[in-house]
């Protein structure tokens, strides 16, 4: 089945995200200490919808055909995570669709805090899926509003005043495109739910 992924709307979202990101980062200043090699937002199994999942899988055939021996890298740890992972997995282990509901959720808190992302390069400590990476990532490092508030890396804004760190909040997608978009890819794809990136780059 073709998974009609919305090519030009995904691109305009990454356009949107990335140029809020840099925005934030500009009135941020120094207490933005995001840089290659820091590796704290790698670690830590977190979910990701299906928008996400399609975006990873094409850059992984991308990169088989671009870098081959890197994507056989990449899909190791990534068979070697699900290796780890599938014990305790709180989903369906072989679709890789996390259960949904607050058992399953208060399970997935509890779920490999500490696996590193497989596709991180262990090397380098950067990402080898960068350009394909998922919306969390995108945002990771500056203050982002979540259902919790007022979310920052633990490693940035330290010493920040509440008020300084209000300012340089960032805002990645006012108009809601990643909803509509994700709504419009899982009707003409008819996938559902929520998975981890470790079942993506590994089949």
């Amino acid at each position: 089945m073709r998974s009609r992924f919305p090519v030009s709307g995904d691109k305009k979202l990454i356009q949107i995200v990335d140029a809020a990101w840099r925005d934030t980062a500009r009135r941020s200043g120094d207490w933005l200490v995001c840089r290659p090699g820091c590796t704290q937002c790698c670690v830590g199994v977190f979910s990701i919808h299906q928008l996400d999942a399609e975006r990873l899988r094409r850059g992984m055939a991308q990169m088989e055909k671009q870098a081959p021996e890197r994507a056989a890298r990449v899909r190791e740890r990534a068979l070697a995570a699900l290796s780890r992972l599938s014990p305790e997995f709180p989903g369906d282990i072989v679709s890789g669709r996390l259960h949904e509901g607050a058992e399953a959720e208060a399970r997935f808190e509890a779920f490999a805090n500490h696996e590193v992302c497989p596709a991180l390069d262990p090397a380098s400590g950067t990402c080898d899926l960068y350009e394909f990476r998922p919306m969390t990532c995108r945002v990771f490092g500056p203050p982002v509003q979540s259902q919790d508030g007022l979310g920052v890396c633990e490693l940035c804004f330290r010493g920040a005043s509440t008020e300084e760190v209000e300012r340089c909040e960032m805002r990645p997608d006012p108009e809601g495109l990643e909803e509509e978009l994700l709504k419009q890819f899982e009707k003409a794809s008819e996938r559902r739910g929520n998975t981890i990136i470790a079942f993506c780059l590994a089949r």
